[in-house]
């Protein structure tokens, strides 16, 4: 018996050499529309749906394979002879492999000039239902979504591949058709203005994950953990390649996004920065003339929680940051990229873990792929950002770094006396230092470098404590130091605290109902404060 495929595709990738792989092998080729057309220029002699149906097409194309023929064809059970004598008396026939993909509906809504009529014009009815009848009988027939699986299907089916590929597929189909049907839930929900909500707020949510790798185990031996990435996504954590040393742990990762968030202000720095991190919050963070001399300052801060850290840089890695890194045990490197030198230096450690981002894309000017990779991470390939809890998720679009050097709108001097300008310098590095800092956060900082990290403190004053204290075990002189807090003081006694160790001006949210209070005790120490009007919390 002839075998018979049908092919209906909006992305043609590999559908003319697969179509044509198949006409070969001895398959009837049935297609429609465009898919037709192009087999035909390739030289495959194609079939069209309607003349296997009988019907012509309908209402501009809207109605070409919701037919019994074709349904009837991709749903009859091969092993039960009354469903092949029910196709007989109707004059069908078998319908063995269905190759499919749906109009462009996720990329059509995403244009900002989409009306509803296009968007509703791109809503693929008769794919989807194709697929779910060739899935549902994945046991007879092929059914591929993905054009990354034609050749996989041409090898394996005339083997004796059992139920597993064929299975595989059929889960592949299901997953699709159910984020296409989420998606244009999404997009209907937030045409009601009703709603108040925004696009990336909608009523309900689907997000599409696929395993990237097992882990050895998670925060703790005895927990399962993997790594999933929103399918065919490459941002983020999914975009770093690792050049040396251990696969990754799970508290890895989570060091390695807290490394590069800590660095995404600093995308558009005009001098090296680097950034270590411990426990996902920094440790040490600093800009210089010198990659290596950035790093010797970010070190000092707190050299002993450096022990065992993730370190990121915002150039690639040069031989003598490399050396000055391989004095110390360190987890990971990630970089835009290493010299020669660099990772002649580091991969004489066996363990430490290498990792490029962005490509190895190299500095050549605002706007390269480094840039872009370190200014947007944190964000997802949709505009929220989700984290797991008890019994649900949580949503929120994700935070815009305060970049460095940069002055917001919103930012007001509300002291008497107005920061001068070496103050100003550190108190928009302090800034951008402290956006990736644990709530409570308390950053003190001179000369683009950080000097005392006090992090995830359920008091402010204990959080100030904690950074004092940091650099006096440090050896590090606070005298003339700046101070950034993400949020508000709701007291004064955080700054009478601050002026105590030395500090001279202060950058910080303001918006506490004790401003008044707070200013007040700044103007006394005569120090200068800068309100930006943007909490950093980062619980």
């Amino acid at each position: 018996m002839t075998r018979r495929a049908l092919l209906s595709v909006y992305d043609k990738t590999g559908i003319l050499e697969f179509g044509r792989a198949l006409a070969e092998g001895g398959w009837e080729i049935l297609s429609t529309g465009g898919t037709a057309r192009a087999l035909r220029e390739a030289g495959v002699e194609v079939t069209d749906v309607s003349e296997a149906t009988g019907h012509p097409e309908m209402l501009e194309g809207r109605v070409k394979t919701l037919h019994p023929a074709i349904h009837a064809g991709l749903l009859a059970r091969r092993d039960r002879e009354a469903d092949l004598e029910a196709l007989e008396a109707q004059g069908y026939a078998p319908i063995d492999l269905v190759a499919v993909n749906l109009y462009p509906f996720r990329e059509t809504v995403a244009r900002p000039d989409v009306t509803l009529d296009e968007a509703m014009g791109q809503l693929d009815i008769g794919g989807p239902t194709m697929l779910r009848s060739a899935a549902k009988n994945h046991g007879d027939v092929w059914v591929v979504v993905d054009p990354a699986d034609y050749s996989a299907v041409l090898d394996a089916m005339d083997g004796d591949v059992g139920p597993r590929l064929r299975r595989s597929l059929a889960a592949k189909v299901f997953a699709h058709v159910s984020e296409y049907d989420a998606t244009v839930a999404a997009y209907l929900e937030v045409q009601e203005e009703s709603t108040g909500t925004g696009e990336s707020m909608p009523k309900s949510r689907v997000v599409r994950l696929e395993r990237v790798e097992v882990l050895r185990y998670g925060e703790n031996p005895g927990q399962e953990a993997a790594f999933y990435r929103p399918v065919g996504s490459s941002e983020g954590l999914a975009g770093l390649e690792q050049l040396h040393g251990k696969a990754l742990s799970y508290n890895n990762l989570l060091d390695l996004d807290g490394a590069l968030l800590a660095l995404a202000p600093f995308a558009f720095a005009d001098r090296p920065a680097v950034c270590i991190v411990k426990h996902t919050t920094p440790c040490g963070l600093a800009v210089a003339d010198t990659q290596v001399e950035a790093y010797r300052r970010a070190l000092r801060t707190d050299p002993v929680s450096a022990f065992g850290s993730v370190i990121a840089l915002n150039r690639p890695a040069d031989e003598d940051t490399a050396a000055a890194i391989s004095e110390l045990f360190v987890e990971c490197v990630v970089a835009p990229s290493f010299s020669p030198g660099a990772l002649g230096t580091l991969t004489r450690k066996e363990n430490i873990r290498l990792l490029t981002y962005a490509n190895g894309s190299v500095r050549e000017g605002k706007g390269t792929s480094t840039e872009r990779f370190l200014s947007e991470h944190g964000k997802l390939p949709e505009p929220v950002a989700m984290r797991s809890v008890y019994g649900g998720m949580l949503a929120q679009t994700p935070p815009v770094p305060p970049f460095y050097g940069c002055v917001g709108d919103d930012w007001t001097v509300a002291t008497e006396r107005a920061p001068d300008e070496a103050e100003w310098n550190d108190l928009k590095f302090a800034w951008a230092a402290v956006f990736a800092v644990k709530s409570n956060a308390i950053l003190l900082a001179r000369d683009g470098s950080t000097l005392g990290i006090g992090a995830g403190q359920m008091s402010r004053v204990d959080a100030s404590r904690i950074a004092v204290q940091k650099a006096a075990d440090a050896g590090l002189d606070l005298a003339g130091c700046v101070l950034a807090s993400d949020a508000f003081f709701p007291f004064r006694d955080g700054v009478d605290a601050a002026a105590e160790a030395g500090v001279k001006a202060i950058v910080q949210p303001g918006g506490s109902i004790r401003d008044e209070e707070v200013i007040a005790a700044a103007d006394e120490h005569g120090m200068a404060m800068v309100f930006t009007g943007q909490r950093l919390f980062r619980h």
